[in-house]
């Protein structure tokens, strides 16, 4: 039996160094990395939690109404 050294089989790939322009990425422009204002993020955060906070009162207000008049129906 004969033990062969892995670097007689492996083979060198020659890469190209001209890209064509099909393989180059669709967005070639650098993202700058702006600074944020925390009171601009604190508003924006402020104003999403006060729509979640109306539609949350919305849906247990139509709950305690459904369930008033179930209550009325029921005890006539």
């Amino acid at each position: 039996m004969t033990s062969k050294d892995l670097t007689e089989n492996t083979k060198k790939i020659q890469t190209s160094k001209y890209i064509d322009v099909s393989e180059k990425p669709l967005n070639t422009k650098k993202t700058s990395s702006g600074r944020v204002d925390i009171n601009v993020l604190r508003s924006k955060l402020e104003a999403e939690q006060g729509k979640e906070l109306r539609k949350n009162i919305f849906i247990f207000s139509f709950c305690v109404v459904l369930l008033g008049s179930i209550g009325i129906f029921l005890s006539l």
